[in-house]
């Protein structure tokens, strides 16, 4: 991928800052004589006696590039700076897509815009600084993928150099920054102000109806590296008074609104697992049960779709099909992922074994008829009827009985090429192809089908039972293949997920097993893992790729028969005290800083999974520093952050609502839903791989590297494997009633 240097939209009316004498690079984009050389695919029938460029736009197509006017030939300079101008009409209103792009394939774009076009009309102003030197670039305007037809008219249209890149700044709002959901009333209260004060600042708690309740002097922080903000902090802890509309006010500033009470967590339980629902494959999403949301089944073999019943493998790779439906959707695209479908069922599953056996676990709340599911009323737990759904995909999974390398996993399923936003999974029309098996997939099946069968045996025998044997045939199988690694080049139509050291997962699953069976096989090579005394706390946190965690949290907390069980109990908590020692010294609190002060994709999954050794510290322990730390990293989550914004869908006065996704795409058609409540951005990423994080982030202290837009995949993106650790933590912090588990 070309990396795409600076480019930022003007709002309509912005006087532009470009050379005079710089040339025009559109021909024709008035539009006066007629309209050559301007094309358009063949479902259109260009028109332009009025003026302008218009043309009806066919209704049910699929993707954006299904309909395209376009014009060829556009020369671009390296390192230049251009100015893109048009003026864009639609009836009734749409969304479209301008681009500046290669013309052949990768059609790497240099330009990406989503204009929202309404029936009045309005002009559009873009920036962006070219890459390469290109004779013949493209300008597109792609146009496809709605239901309903509809119109659009385009007139001066034009491209000229010359001009100042523009800076995106993002609006941060006021300067004092707090978590706009809210804090316990018994919990630690911390807010951060940004500010050019070195000494002790004023600062005032206001009450929902203004009166002052509390009062202080901030503390100095310094520099801040993530954000590269001179910052204070404010500790408002001591009132406890619950109560909605709470503001703080420091150095002039006033925050944005917050309430002092622990209901929203309780709904935060409910709906970060609900996530799960919208995002299933195989299966009708009833409207009634999801107002908003009801959608077809996706990949059943209903045309468009191929379906996932009967998919072959990758050529090459076997001679059998296998039925892999069902499972979840792992992100904003249409694959399906073992590795991260892998640690997302299981930490559901840990959420709920943690349900029944901490101290301030309340199963209840997991109990059947909480999530609203098809499989409600069935008298098992809904969280379970959740991860089942995902649990019986893995299982397909396997390779079958007398195929080579059975018993081992296959890596995943998607289409055998990318498509384009938005498409809802049951117009997908691409192939779909089992990817070859790796060791790792088959590692994260032994680990999930061991837990399944502990979990599961209450309420169903059989299908524990199956899981039973799959784990051990998977364990077998990777034992006989222990260095089958998912390929990092194969990453066409989906996420290549390579992960070349398994040591980590074959820890993990051998615990499982374990757990599970009590077996000397497993017991033995859980205690000769170097995972098992060694660091497994990175500085980074816990994700798909690096497991160990997982099996050591899990020993600490299910009971079993290891002799350095209290040994690896004090592990945990030494962990817990890292993170929290890196908590305490971040000036905006956060259980995450890396050494090399960059933030990784999917930091804010980084950054709960922290949370979570943390909350099982408090767990193991009761000690309620490590209650507390939780409660700190979630506000940074919900707010207190640099951008001053929730990264929590439906949660805060300012949160994400454009993650990536092609059904949750309302940026980009307002017929379709933004990502239901509860759905957590993966949140800032200094490596800003796509091209919008690109155009717009480029240079961002870590903490600013993150843009709210459905486009950008590298710091918007959702997945299962992010609304796990989400769902988790929110359990247990509402298992804490009013931050004192009272």
């Amino acid at each position: 991928m070309v990396t795409t240097p600076a480019a930022a939209y003007a709002p309509t009316g912005r006087t532009a800052t470009v050379a005079a004498d710089a040339p025009e690079q559109i021909v024709n984009g008035t539009f006066d004589n007629g309209h050559a050389p301007w094309w358009g695919t063949p479902n259109l029938t260009l028109d332009s006696s009025t003026g302008q460029l218009c043309t009806n736009i066919p209704g049910g197509t699929v993707n954006p590039w299904d309909v395209i006017i376009g014009q060829d030939n556009v020369a671009l300079v390296a390192g230049e700076t251009y100015e893109f101008r048009f003026f864009g009409q639609a009836t009734p209103a749409r969304v479209g897509k301008a681009l500046i792009q290669l013309p052949v394939d990768p059609y790497t774009q240099y330009l990406s815009a989503n204009p929202e076009l309404s029936v009045s009309g309005n002009n559009y102003r873009y920036t962006f600084t070219s890459p390469v030197d290109l004779p013949n670039a493209q300008v597109a305007f792609q146009l496809g993928g709605s239901a309903e037809p509809w119109t659009i008219c385009l007139d001066d249209v034009s491209l000229t150099g010359g001009a100042e890149p523009d800076v995106y700044v993002p609006d941060t709002g006021p300067r004092v920054r707090v978590n706009q959901v809210g804090y316990l009333p018994k919990g630690p209260k911390n807010a951060t102000v940004v500010t050019d004060a070195t000494t002790p600042l004023p600062w005032k708690l206001r009450d929902g109806a203004g009166r002052v309740v509390a009062y202080g002097h901030t503390t100095p922080r310094g520099l801040d590296p993530s954000s590269g903000q001179n910052v204070h902090t404010v500790d408002f802890g001591r009132h406890t008074r619950a109560g909605t509309g709470y503001t703080l006010t420091a150095d002039g500033e006033t925050s944005r609104p917050f309430d002092i009470s622990s209901a929203f967590y309780e709904q935060l339980r409910t709906d970060a697992l609900k996530f799960y629902y919208t995002q299933r494959s195989g299966i009708e999403i009833s409207e009634t049960l999801r107002p908003g949301y009801g959608r077809p089944a996706g990949h059943v073999g209903v045309a468009p779709n191929q379906g996932d019943t009967v998919v072959p493998c990758q050529p090459g790779v076997c001679d059998y099909t296998l039925d892999v439906s069902g499972g979840w959707y792992d992100a904003g695209d249409h694959g399906k992922y073992v590795v991260n479908g892998g640690i997302s069922v299981h930490q559901l599953m840990s959420e709920y074994e943690r349900s029944v056996r901490s101290r301030t676990g309340e199963p209840w709340r997991l109990g059947d008829r909480t999530l609203a599911l098809p499989e409600s009323g069935n008298r098992v737990p809904d969280i379970l009827d959740e991860a089942r759904w995902e649990q019986e995909f893995l299982l397909k999974m396997q390779v079958p009985a007398g195929r080579p390398l059975a018993g081992m996993a296959h890596h995943k399923i998607h289409d055998d090429s990318w498509t384009g936003l938005p498409l809802l999974p049951h117009v997908d029309d691409k192939r779909r192809e089992l990817h070859p098996p790796s060791t790792a997939a088959t590692l994260n099946l032994a680990a999930t089908a061991a837990q399944a069968a502990r979990v599961f045996r209450p309420f169903d025998r059989r299908f524990a039972d199956r899981n039973l044997a799959a784990a051990e045939r998977a364990w077998a199988a990777a034992k006989a293949n222990p260095e089958i690694y998912a390929d990092p080049n194969d990453a066409n139509g989906g996420g290549a997920y390579s992960d070349p050291d398994v040591s980590d997962e074959f820890y993990w699953a051998a615990a499982e097993l374990y757990l599970t069976t009590g077996a000397k096989e497993y017991r033995t090579f859980v205690l000769a893992s170097p995972h098992h005394t060694g660091d497994v706390w990175r500085e980074r946190g816990l994700d798909w790729g690096n497991t160990a965690a997982l099996g050591r949290l899990q020993l600490a907390v299910v009971p079993n028969g290891l002799p350095d069980r209290s040994r690896v109990k004090t592990s945990v908590l030494q962990g817990a005290d890292r993170y929290l020692a890196t908590l305490r010294a971040h000036p905006y609190g956060i259980p995450y800083n890396p050494s090399d002060n960059l933030f990784d994709w999917g930091s804010n999954n980084l950054i709960v999974n922290n949370a979570i050794v943390m909350a099982v510290a408090y767990d193991l322990s009761g000690k309620d520093r490590y209650r507390d730390g939780v409660l700190q990293t979630m506000d940074y989550i919900f707010g207190r952050n640099a951008l001053n914004q929730s990264y929590v869908t439906g949660y805060g006065e300012v949160a994400s609502r454009n993650q990536h996704s092609r059904w949750y795409a309302r940026q980009l058609n307002p017929d379709l839903p933004n990502p239901p409540r509860g759905t957590l951005s993966g949140g800032p990423n200094s490596a800003i791989q796509d091209p919008v994080a690109q155009q717009k982030l480029r240079g961002c202290a870590p903490q600013f590297c993150y843009i709210d837009d459905i486009e950008s995949w590298a710091t918007n993106e959702l997945t299962i494997n992010w609304n796990a650790p989400l769902a988790w933590i929110a359990a247990f912090v509402a298992d804490q009633d009013n931050g004192d588990g009272r």
